[in-house]
C-alpha cells in the first residue's frame, strides 16, 4: 500500500513523533539533550513555527507544533534533524542517519483536543517509565507549563491561558491535569492517529478538513461496503 502524502494544515497544531533509526538511542547524556534543545530552539524560530509542547526520551522525540506555512513544519524538522545528527556523530564518533527516515504526525483539533495533545507529549516520559510524575522530568516543556523553569522560543497556546487569570493560577490547574494522566479513551486513539498519519478529532473538524485538504484524512470502514439494492426492489 501506498504511503499517504504528508498532512500538514497552516495554523493548526500537529502531534510529531520522530523516532532514532532502527530505534537506536538519540539522546545518550544530558549535553546532547541541551544540544538539542538549542537546535530545536533556533529552528523554530528560523521556521517561525509555534512550539506548544515537547518531550526528550532516549530513543525519540514528542513535539506539538503549529506550522504558519504547509512547508514550515518539514523545514523544521529538516534543519533540526540534519544540525543534530551531525553534531551527534562527531561527538560520538559514529557515522550515518540517526533518525528514522519518517516522522510520524496527526494533525488536531484545537477546539476538544489541544490540552489533551499537550499532556499526551509531556506525559511520555511517565508512560514510558522514566519517572513516576511527569512534571519530574527534566526534558519536557512541563517545567515551562509548571512555572519551574521560562523557555524564551515556546509558544504558550490560547487554551493554556484560559486556564487562569494569573501565571500561578494557570501553573496549579496544569500540575492537576498533569498529574493525572489522559484517559486511555483519548490517548491510544490519539498516538494511533499519529502513528497512522490520521486527523484526529471530531466529525466536524474532519469534514471542515476534508474540504481544504486532498487526500484521506481517516481509514475506510472494513470490509466490502453494502450493496445497492437492484433497480425495482425495495431493500428489505
Amino acid at each position: 500500500m501506498a504511503r499517504l502524502p504528508r498532512l500538514c494544515v497552516p495554523d493548526l497544531p500537529h502531534y510529531l513523533v520522530q523516532r532514532g533509526h532502527n530505534q537506536q538511542v538519540v539522546f545518550v547524556d544530558d549535553e546532547d539533550r541541551r544540544a538539542y534543545l538549542a537546535a530545536l530552539g533556533e529552528s523554530v524560530a528560523t521556521q517561525k513555527v509555534a512550539l506548544l509542547a515537547y518531550a526528550l526520551l532516549d530513543d525519540q522525540v514528542h513535539l506539538l507544533v503549529a506550522p504558519p506555512q504547509a512547508e514550515a513544519m518539514g523545514r523544521m524538522l529538516q534543519s533540526l534533524g540534519r544540525r543534530y545528527g551531525a553534531g551527534f556523530n562527531r561527538r560520538h564518533g559514529r557515522s550515518g542517519t540517526l533518525w528514522e527516515g519518517r516522522y510520524r504526525a496527526t494533525v488536531l483539533d484545537p477546539a476538544r483536543h489541544l490540552l489533551d495533545a499537550m499532556r499526551a507529549v509531556e506525559q511520555a516520559p511517565q508512560r514510558a517509565g522514566r519517572v513516576a510524575e511527569a512534571g519530574d522530568w527534566a526534558w519536557s516543556s512541563a517545567a515551562h507549563h509548571l512555572g519551574r523553569a521560562r523557555v524564551a522560543w515556546m509558544s504558550d497556546p490560547a487554551a493554556y491561558w484560559s486556564l487562569g487569570n494569573t501565571p500561578f493560577e494557570r501553573e496549579l490547574a496544569w500540575r492537576r491535569l498533569l498529574d493525572e494522566p489522559l484517559a486511555a479513551a483519548v490517548c491510544e486513539p490519539l498516538l494511533q492517529a499519529v502513528h497512522k498519519g490520521w486527523a484526529f478529532g471530531s466529525g466536524t473538524f474532519i469534514a471542515s478538513l476534508g474540504a481544504a485538504v486532498d487526500r484521506p484524512l481517516q481509514p475506510r470502514p472494513r470490509g466490502r461496503p453494502p450493496r445497492a439494492p437492484k433497480l425495482g426492489q425495495s431493500g428489505e
